[in-house]
């Protein structure tokens, strides 16, 4: 899915361009979409982004004299899997276009559209940034990095360094291929317990007789963690294009996909962690490697993102916990099966009916009932698989 650094090369695209255009008019949702509608209309009104993390927001701000009198209305986007915008004549809109911001007359008309082949991404019409997530990898920096050290009694951080990476809490933006490519550099353990690896940066002082451009070349030569959760996503908006590509052989994807070093690549291991998500990298897994789990080579086909990774960040609600102990209950499938799929939850499993007739020796049932014995009782109910828990 699209990650902190697709973000923000998408608020970038927006503002470039969306500059200098003047949109009119309603804002047009599809009939398939089930997101809110947008209660917006004006004669003439300019398009600005933001983004933070894996949000981004859009304002609408009407121009001096633009009819009905509207107030400006922020619109905030989580992409989901495969949300994108697009600039299109309006009589030619891109499949999936599931919201649309129209120029105004008399130019050529054109169409700004939120794209989502999957239908996973969200807008909220209130315009404020989820409530939860921490401060941007990208633009918050020292904020960043003061609320993951400030925090590390965090029950979070008693999970595995990869798993810990995802959570937006603490990492607003680091997603699945982020992670793989920032634990490669230094060679951490991917399943090292989180608070071991960070507990190290809180000891950490520069020589008070350094300079600071000393300091800055000491990051910039040997950053930390932390210090790549901001480089690394940094490098991927100086890249231009789209950046994270699923789609293979599109050229606007090539310098992303050169630019990886360890996610989806060659001669990389792998494994799934405790939320079905597969974490690539090199060496050792780490102590807390989930029990039978079998470290895999990638065949040396390219670097194809596999469709596993394209899942939602971890969620920020309460929800997530009953998602966790639901995914206890029904182990994550394969992965050709997960590509068919749309998410964990759809993913559950059914039970199957049990079939009429003979089974495992016992009688096929009939119309009629005989009041059964006690240990015939007992039996049918041992056969029947109920249980308190």
């Amino acid at each position: 899915m699209p990650e902190g650094p697709e973000l923000h090369l998408a608020s970038h695209f927006v503002n470039e361009t969306c500059k200098g255009l003047v949109f009119g008019g309603c804002v047009e949702k599809s009939s398939v979409s089930r997101n809110p509608e947008v209660p917006f209309e004006s004669s003439a009104y300019h398009i600005s982004a933001l983004a933070r993390g894996k949000e981004l927001r859009l304002t609408l701000s009407p121009l001096p004299g633009a009819q009905p009198p509207q107030e400006a209305l922020s619109l905030v986007f989580r992409f989901g899997m495969s949300g994108s915008f697009q600039l299109a004549p309006a009589d030619a809109l891109p499949p999936h276009a599931h919201l649309r911001f129209y120029t105004a007359p008399p130019a050529p008309r054109l169409a700004l559209c939120f794209v989502d082949i999957r239908r996973f991404g969200h807008w909220d019409p209130g315009g404020e940034w989820q409530p939860g997530r921490g401060p941007c990898v990208l633009l918050e920096y020292e904020r960043f990095r003061d609320n993951v050290l400030r925090n590390l009694s965090d029950k979070a951080f008693d999970r595995p360094i990869c798993e810990a990476l995802l959570d937006q809490r603490f990492f607003n933006g680091i997603g699945n291929y982020l992670r793989a490519e920032i634990l490669y550099r230094l060679k951490i353990p991917p399943f090292k317990k989180a608070r071991t690896v960070l507990e190290a940066l809180q000891q950490y002082r520069p020589s008070p007789e350094l300079t600071l451009s000393q300091k800055i070349k000491a990051k910039l030569q040997n950053p930390d963690l932390l210090e790549l959760c901001h480089l690394v996503p940094k490098e991927v908006v100086e890249l231009g294009g789209k950046g994270y590509g699923p789609e293979r052989g599109e050229e606007d994807f090539a310098a992303f996909r050169a630019w990886l070093r360890c996610y989806g690549m060659p001669g990389m291991s792998s494994l799934r962690d405790r939320h079905g998500r597969t974490i690539w990298f090199q060496g050792d897994p780490g102590p807390l490697a989930p029990k039978g789990g079998r470290s895999r080579k990638r065949k040396p086909q390219g670097t194809q993102l596999e469709a596993e990774d394209r899942k939602e960040d971890l969620p920020l609600s309460s929800k997530s916990i009953s998602r966790t102990r639901r995914s206890r209950k029904h182990p994550p499938k394969t992965i050709a099966q997960q590509s068919e799929g749309t998410s964990l939850q759809q993913n559950q499993e059914t039970p199957t009916p049990p079939k009429k007739g003979k089974r495992g020796g016992q009688p096929a049932t009939t119309g009629r009932r005989r009041p059964p014995k006690s240990k015939a009782k007992t039996q049918s109910r041992e056969a029947g698989g109920t249980s308190a828990s």
